[in-house]
C-alpha cells in the first residue's frame, strides 16, 4: 500500500486554529497538533503508555511554539500542496494572524505509522468547570460527579477542544446551556461543541460542515458520545438554505467566515435566542462586534484567550 504523506507547518500557538483550517482546506484528512500551550495546565496524570501515572513534563513535548501535521492520502501532488500551503499559511498575516515560523516540511509515512503518530500528544484535560476532553483509546475516571467527558478520536482531526478558540466556545457553553435549548452547530468540524451541549442539557441539536471529511469525523465523534447519539449531522455551506428556529446558533470558525453567518443566524434564532462565536483573532475583534451590532444583534459578553476572542450575544426580544 501507498504510502501517505504529512506536511508539517512550525508555527506560533496564535496561529494554529487557521493553519490546521488550511492544511484540512488543502486536503488534508487529518490533522495533528503538537502545541507548547497545551501542556502548560496539565497535571500529573494517567498519561503512561499502560495507564500509569505520570508527570506530562516528563513526555516529549514543545518547550514553544506549536507545530500543526496534516496528513494527505497517496493520491496527492506533494509539490503542489506544499506551494499552495505555504502561501497560504503566509498570507495569514494579511488578517492580522502571525503564522511565524511557517516553515514547512513533508515527510513520507506508513499507514500504521499514521494511525499512531499523534497518540503521545494527546490527553484527558480539563477544559471547563464541568468539561473534560478525553481521548478515546484512554480508561479515564472523572475526578468528580459534576465533570463531564467529551469522548474524542483526535486521528480524526478537526480539533481536539483544547485551542484557545474552542476552550472560548465551551466555556460560553457552559455559561449559556440551562436545559432543553434546540441549537445549530455552525461548522462543526470535530463534533465537540455538539457533544459538550448535550453534555450540559441541551435539547435538539443539528450540526454542519461544508467539508464532508469533516462530517464523518464528527458522526464517529458523536458515537463515541451515547448523550450525543441523536445530533443531525449533515453537509452544508453555513446555514445556506436552513429555516428553522433554534433558541442557540453556535460557530467556532475564522472571522471572514462568521460574517456571512451573522444575518444567517439572526433569521434562525428565536427571539431572546443566543449567538455564541469564537474563532476571532484580535485584529478581527472589532470587525465582528461592530458587525454582530449592526445586525441588531445584542452584545452580552466577550471573552478572550491571549489573542483569540468569544462573543456571546442575543437576538432582541421582548425583553429588550
Amino acid at each position: 500500500m501507498a504510502d501517505w504523506t504529512e506536511i508539517t507547518v512550525e508555527t506560533s500557538t496564535a496561529a494554529v486554529e487557521a493553519v490546521s483550517y488550511q492544511l484540512t482546506n488543502h486536503g488534508a484528512t487529518g490533522v495533528k497538533i503538537d502545541d507548547a500551550a497545551d501542556f502548560v495546565k496539565l497535571t500529573v496524570g494517567k498519561y503512561g503508555k499502560y495507564g500509569e501515572i505520570v508527570d506530562p513534563f516528563d513526555l516529549p513535548h514543545r518547550e514553544s511554539g506549536a507545530a500543526v501535521t496534516g496528513y494527505f492520502p497517496p493520491t496527492t501532488f506533494v509539490p503542489e500542496v506544499v506551494a499552495e500551503v505555504e502561501a497560504a499559511v503566509k498570507q495569514l498575516t494579511e488578517f492580522g494572524i502571525d503564522p511565524a515560523p511557517a516553515k514547512v516540511s513533508v515527510n513520507q509515512i506508513t499507514n500504521d505509522d499514521w494511525a499512531l503518530a499523534w497518540q503521545k500528544y494527546y490527553h484527558p484535560v480539563r477544559i471547563t468547570h464541568q468539561l473534560t476532553v478525553v481521548p478515546a483509546w484512554v480508561d479515564y475516571q472523572p475526578s468528580d460527579q459534576n465533570e463531564k467527558q467529551i469522548v474524542l478520536d483526535p486521528g480524526m482531526a478537526f480539533g481536539t477542544g483544547t485551542h484557545p478558540t474552542t476552550k472560548l466556545m465551551l466555556q460560553a457553553l457552559e455559561m449559556t446551556i440551562r436545559g432543553g435549548e434546540s441549537l445549530l452547530d455552525v461548522g462543526t468540524g470535530s463534533g465537540v461543541l455538539s457533544i459538550a451541549a448535550k453534555q450540559l442539557g441541551a435539547g435538539k441539536v443539528q450540526a454542519y460542515d461544508l467539508d464532508p471529511v469533516a462530517v464523518e469525523s464528527a458522526k464517529k465523534n458523536l458515537a463515541l458520545n451515547p448523550v450525543a447519539n441523536d445530533v443531525l449531522v449533515g453537509q452544508n455551506s453555513l446555514l445556506d438554505g436552513i429555516k428553522t428556529q433554534v433558541d442557540m446558533v453556535v460557530a467556532n470558525i475564522l472571522a471572514e467566515i462568521i460574517l456571512p453567518l451573522i444575518p444567517q443566524a439572526m433569521a434562525n434564532l428565536k427571539p431572546s435566542g443566543k449567538f455564541l462565536t469564537s474563532g476571532i483573532i484580535k485584529d478581527k475583534f472589532e470587525e465582528i462586534l461592530a458587525a454582530q451590532e449592526k445586525a441588531g444583534f445584542v452584545i452580552d459578553e466577550t471573552m478572550r484567550i491571549k489573542d483569540w476572542y468569544g462573543i456571546i450575544a442575543h437576538k432582541k426580544g421582548e425583553d429588550d
